[in-house]
């Protein structure tokens, strides 16, 4: 597996003054006039919006690592702009360096992440919906040239992918013994590891992956709540499909995302359903152990799911 660790922690990370970020974006854009604000997420970058329809990403030099690459992401929105230019993603207006500073000037995506802006309850089947139909176009554009740049992380083969389950389901036994009421299912962690195991298929089908499409990188309407784009493809990875279906963890969330994505393209193989099961549980587990807002009802799902094992 990929270890997602920062290599110089201790890096500087200032703010950059104002008039050095419009010099590095009228590189590319002549008509920028001025800094309107900047995103501190905490993240890999730093984002400073330019006339609020314009946002320039620097890599944070204490945050680098090996997992995340500003030009892996150019790679991977110029590919879809190649394939699937109208979908809603950021377009690429240049990329370049000025001494230890990277960046990339790019669209600034209409709306608000959903983790700030929310959804209403009554239009998340259709936002989630429409996220799961980009994410499948997404899915289907040309592989080769992003596969064989070297850019892209690829240690996700049927045999890495069945000694990560291992370590994350020994991981969840520990971490549920401890808690009260202890281990929650009726079969135990070997006995489930096993059945999961057997569900793994043997072939492999690769494709490059967002990564993380869930809530942080999901914008929507502020006031509607209707999907408007869908950000940040700097962590993207060579895996399997279902694993840019999971990220929204709540069971009813994830069942959407799963309803575009079957719209939007032909009917998917049977070892697509048996790694989209296994997704399911660990994303069950995931909400379980961490006590989220929803963990009674992955709970709930999660026995269901495996009780049909």
């Amino acid at each position: 597996m990929i270890i997602r660790e920062y290599y110089q922690p201790g890096a500087s990370d200032p703010v950059l003054n104002a008039d050095f970020v419009l010099s590095l974006a009228r590189r590319h854009l002549d008509t920028a006039t001025r800094v309107t604000g900047i995103d501190e997420s905490g993240g890999e970058a730093r984002v400073y919006f330019i006339d609020d329809q314009v946002a320039m990403k620097t890599q944070r030099p204490q945050q680098l690592r090996s997992w995340t690459s500003l030009s892996k992401e150019i790679l991977f929105l110029n590919q879809i702009a190649e394939d699937e230019p109208t979908l809603p993603v950021p377009r690429v207006l240049g990329y370049g360096h000025e001494g230890s500073v990277e960046y990339t000037l790019m669209t600034r995506m209409a709306g608000d992440a959903a983790v700030r802006a929310g959804i209403p309850d009554g239009k998340k089947a259709e936002t989630l919906g429409e996220l799961g139909r980009v994410v499948r176009r997404i899915h289907a554009i040309h592989q080769e040239p992003l596969t064989t740049s070297g850019q892209f992380p690829d240690e996700f083969t049927s045999a890495d992918l069945k000694t990560s389950l291992q370590e994350d389901i020994e991981d969840f036994a520990r971490r549920l013994t401890d808690k009260p009421g202890g281990w929650p299912l009726e079969t135990t962690s070997d006995a489930l590891l096993k059945k999961i195991l057997q569900r793994v298929p043997e072939s492999d089908w690769p494709v490059v992956l967002h990564s993380n499409p869930g809530p942080t990188h999901t914008f929507v309407d502020p006031l509607t709540g209707a999907f408007r784009g869908l950000i940040d493809f700097g962590d993207a990875y060579i895996g399997h499909p279902v694993f840019d279906l999971w990220q929204w963890s709540e069971p009813d969330a994830r069942e959407a995302v799963l309803s575009g994505y079957l719209n939007a393209g032909n009917p998917l193989p049977e070892e697509f359903w048996s790694m989209w099961s296994i997704a399911q549980v660990i994303s069950d587990f995931v909400a379980v152990m961490r006590e989220r807002p929803y963990a009674e009802k992955s709970l709930l799902h999660l026995k269901d799911v495996t009780r049909a094992w």
